[in-house]
């Protein structure tokens, strides 16, 4: 079963490709992947009818315990059956429906998503772990948002799309929460598990409420049914699909698998037959008013919903059977009307019933098909569909309580539904094919009829599948055994209810069923006045109103919280961040804190020191009135941290933080040049005085969480033992280095792509035009020609820096170029020691790239853009790309070796005179990382550097 997963997925992928090369054809050979499946359920079924059904596991995320487990019984074999047999047919259907001058709007992209939608429909049906079956989940509502949203320039498919995702979203999210607490409380997550013994209390009571609202939310029932009519802006095989029988299917499968175990459940039976029957009327009623027959069929597909969840959730053997009839049936005669409409779409270019007429006399075999279905949906003999409601009515007509009880107010709101289902169901035929007045188009437009005839493929599919509904009407008995290994979970009762079309008796619920017939017929004679009736009385309460002023609420309130707190003051914003961090952390420390019992201040004199350095820098930095001296006092407040680290004992913390605050310190002054030297605010004496009881609160809380911290450790420390392990782990004696490319690499791989989307976004704010980025690059080339310029080439004596001839004389220092001529290429040569040296020393690619970054600082602010080009002539993308290109090398090459990503291996190398040499492979990442920092630095300094250079010699020159 996971192949077959697979195969879907892989055939998704290879999907925009197939289209492509191949056009519309490509829907064929996506086709046979589903086939193949549904052929694959077929050969199983002696194994899945057994005591053992076919089973696969296996091991996913181990320390999570969570398993790729699969399972097809009966309910999940039938499931298999429907969305791989539909799937492939609406396919199929796809290759001549679309065009191929379509390819070019996205049909590639929605030949995969069908195709993928169709792989997580059936790991949904057969997975046998709570879990994985909400990933599936939530992937069908992630494709179904792709495929309603197909077309992309329609507002209303857009919109449609976004309705669906909310609110199947919604339903996914509740429903795994209340996975959750069934799986904690009965201490397992396996579907199988679970209905081997069910669990009783009110956390099973309230986990299987919240597994109920995603079911009635993906099956559209009452109060969620909204979102379905709106999906009709998808393609017409999206709706044969996804809202025939596959998406709006996986509420039905989800009741229909847990309800064996908790049917019994009062909310249960109450939420699933009050839903269940208030949808089958509530989107009968609203069909017959319908003049698009999308529409039509759209409202009929609530009903029928609401009809199937509540015979497959009513808990009885002989609605069970009912209900898996029609689950069968609807997917069949539901899937071939949609298609048909498609069909009637495509020659005539309309789906409004008041346009089309004689349709039926221009394409016979398809009008020949859509009656076989339509028989099917009304309920009439011979098809399965006749059979399964047959069934239902049955298993209804004796109400325990009596026809005043519960049961029998069920049984007369499926009698009401299935009139209206009946007069929908004329109103279709009647609609698509029959011949019609000319006046009746009205402001609709002209009658129109053929206008070419259909490709056969548009005709067979909606054909054969109407002939398979034909013939499963006889097959009901067969079919209905083929189903006993899920239905037998029930008591069958006294007067059992099964598949047939005929009992050998008039039984009750077939007079009841001629009743329906007649009152329905009836009905759809009376549709004129049903219909004005409609327009004239309008419900207060409308669930697509009142999901689109909830929706507007939440945007509103949304945008009253932000303005509320986000006025555009960046001092009131700190003030509500750090009253929070202050908030939160004493009320956790008022209730339960544990404090150390000893307090050990200071290990050495020096450390006093230089916190009173630290403390007197702080407090002089908040009286600072100019902005480069507040920037220079709070570097000293990082350099006293860095030498707080040195004295503890951590060099490479020290080295590090010295080097970081160092290139802060570079930021600040290349940014400060836009600004003005003093700050523009002059708050008075009570604001500064609230700004400090704030800052000596946050350092308070900071210090007190810090103190509750270490007393309430209750385990080892997780650096315990690292330092002897780290030598024998990592090959290093440098334990924060062998952390950060051998025990947390992964945590280091995930800060590069962070480093990648900061450079990213530094740049974009100041390359705000796609011209500047050009001239960027000219003048790199540029930089790049000029090069090897001597001074014998200018006239001039020897020039210390390379960008001598281009800088302002009145702004050139020679001190300055010749301490840069002299150290340059020392600091980048201790930067490449750093970089090999750090696995055993204070180091790594991180400080080393650090070093070569504030040596390339140092020439920019010798000889500033020009100089930066000379020195190191790439563009800053090219070093972030390939440093992470490199350490991505080193995570997947030892999987080449059979060996887990990121896997260190040591070598040490004998080489005459010098001995043997350490190596480590990890040493690769370390230069990945060294690529990136050094690409870091290089935009930084490009962009808050040269192009606010050239920025502000624009603005002068104007």
């Amino acid at each position: 079963m996971l192949v077959l997963v697979i195969a879907h997925a892989v055939a998704a992928v290879l999907a925009p490709t197939l289209v492509r090369l191949l056009g519309t054809r490509a829907f064929i050979p996506l086709a046979a992947v589903p086939a193949v499946t549904a052929a694959y359920a077929a050969w199983q079924f002696p194994q899945v009818d057994s005591d053992s059904p076919p089973v696969e596991s296996y091991l996913w995320v181990p320390p999570l315990d969570l398993t790729l487990t699969f399972r097809m019984d009966t309910l999940a074999w039938l499931m298999t059956l429907i969305v791989s047999a539909v799937g492939a047919l609406v396919l199929l259907y796809c290759a001549h429906y679309f065009e191929d001058k379509e390819r070019s709007k996205g049909l590639g992209l929605f030949a995969g998503s069908l195709t993928a939608f169709a792989g997580a429909m059936l790991g949904l049906v057969t997975t046998d772990d709570m879990l994985l079956l909400y990933v599936f989940w939530e992937l069908t509502t992630i494709l179904s948002y792709l495929l309603i949203g197909y077309v992309m320039t329609s507002k209303a498919s857009v919109a449609a799309a976004k309705q669906a995702l909310l609110v199947t979203t919604f339903g996914g999210l509740a429903m795994l929460v209340g996975m959750v607490m069934i799986g904690e409380t009965q201490g397992t997550y396996l579907i199988s598990g679970i209905l081997a013994a069910p669990g009783t209390g009110p956390w099973i009571t309230a986990g299987v409420v919240l597994l109920l609202v995603g079911a009635i939310t993906k099956s559209a029932l009452v109060p969620f049914h909204f979102w379905l009519p709106g999906a009709m802006a998808a393609p017409t095989p999206v709706s044969a699909y996804l809202h025939a029988a596959a998406m709006v299917k996986a509420g039905i499968y989800l009741v229909a698998r847990f309800a064996p175990a908790y049917a019994e459940l009062e909310v249960w039976r109450y939420t699933v037959v009050i839903l269940g029957t208030a949808t089958l009327l509530v989107g009968g009623y609203r069909s017959l008013r319908q003049h698009d027959l999308k529409l039509l069929l759209a409202y009929g597909t609530i009903s029928q919903l609401g009809f199937i969840t509540l015979l497959v959730g009513y808990g009885r053997h002989g609605t069970t059977i009912a209900g898996l009839g029609m689950l069968v049936a609807h997917s069949l005669f539901k899937s071939c009307l949609f298609l048909t409409v498609g069909t009637v779409e495509h020659a005539t270019g309309t789906r409004d019933i008041r346009r089309l007429s004689g349709i039926a006399k221009r394409m016979p075999w398809l009008a020949g098909a859509a009656a076989l279905a339509t028989l099917s949906m009304a309920g009439l003999p011979p098809v399965l569909g006749f059979a399964g409601k047959e069934a239902a009515l049955h298993s209804l007509m004796h109400p325990e309580g009596g026809w005043l009880s519960f049961d029998g107010v069920v049984l007369a709101a499926v009698a009401v539904g299935s009139v209206i289902t009946f007069a929908y169901s004329t109103r279709f035929m009647w609609g698509a094919f029959a011949v019609k007045d000319p006046k009746l188009a009205g402001d609709a437009g002209q009658v129109t009829t053929v206008a070419h005839r259909p490709e056969w493929l548009l005709v067979g599919v909606p054909g054969l599948l109407a002939l398979t509904g034909l013939a499963l009407g006889p097959a009901a008995p067969f079919l209905e055994d083929l189903l006993a290994r899920h239905t037998d979970l029930y008591p069958a009762g006294d007067d059992p209810a099964h598949l047939v079309l005929w009992s050998g008796s008039i039984t009750p619920a077939l007079v009841l069923s001629v009743l329906i017939w007649i009152l329905g017929a009836l009905l759809f004679l009376a549709s004129g006045p049903v219909s004005s009736f409609q327009r004239k009385v309008q419900f207060p309460l409308d669930a697509g109103r009142t999901y689109q002023h909830f929706v507007r609420g939440v945007d509103r309130l949304a945008l009253e919280v932000t303005g509320g707190f986000q006025r555009g003051s960046l001092p009131s914003l700190l003030a509500i961040i750090l009253l929070v961090t202050v908030a939160l952390p004493v009320v956790a420390l008022a209730h339960g804190a544990v404090w150390p019992e000893e307090v050990r201040w200071f290990d050495h004199p020096g450390q006093v020191g230089v916190a009173v350095i630290v403390v007197a820098a702080a407090i002089a930095t908040t009286r600072a009135r100019r902005r480069f001296r507040a920037v220079f006092l709070v570097s000293v407040t990082g350099y006293g941290t860095a030498m707080l680290f040195l004295l503890h004992g951590a060099p490479d913390l020290a080295l590090t933080q010295a080097l970081v605050e160092t290139v802060t310190l570079v930021v600040f002054i290349l940014v400060l040049r836009r600004l003005s030297g003093r700050f523009p605010d002059d708050p008075s004496v009570l604001t500064r005085r609230l700004r400090a009881v704030l800052g000596i609160a946050v350092g308070s809380v900071v210090g007190l969480v810090a103190l509750a911290a270490t007393a309430a450790r209750i385990d080892e420390p997780s650096a315990k033992g690292l330092v002897a392990t780290a030598k024998d782990y990592g090959g290093g004696n440098n334990i924060v280095n062998v952390i950060l490319v051998d025990v947390r690499a992964w945590d280091t791989m995930g800060e590069l792509s962070v480093v990648l989307a900061a450079a990213t976004g530094v740049t974009s704010l100041i390359f705000l035009k796609q011209d500047a980025v050009i001239r960027a690059r000219r003048a790199l080339r540029q930089s790049w020609r000029n090069r090897t310029t001597t001074s014998a080439d200018t006239g001039e004596s020897q020039r210390w820096i390379s960008a001598a001839q281009q800088l302002d004389p009145l702004r050139r220092s020679t001190i300055f170029e010749v301490v840069t001529r002299l150290i340059f290429h020392t600091i980048m040569l201790w930067s490449v020691y750093l970089l090999f040296s750090g696995h055993n020393a204070p180091g790594g690619g991180f400080a080393a790239g650090l070093v070569a970054g504030l040596a390339l600082a140092l020439r920019y602010l010798a000889g500033r853009g020009y100089e930066l080009r000379v020195a190191l002539p790439v563009m800053p993308g090219l070093l972030l790309g390939g440093g992470l290109f490199i350490a991505a090398a080193a995570a997947i090459l030892p999987m080449f070796f059979a060996s887990p990503p990121l896997r260190t291996w040591i070598v040490d190398v004998p080489l005459p005179l010098i001995g043997d040499v350490h190596l480590v492979t990890s040493l690769l990442f370390d230069v990945g990382v060294y690529l990136v920092v050094v690409g870091l630095m290089l935009d930084i300094l490009r962009s808050l550097g040269s192009a606010l250079d050239d920025q502000m010699a624009e603005e002068e020159a104007r």
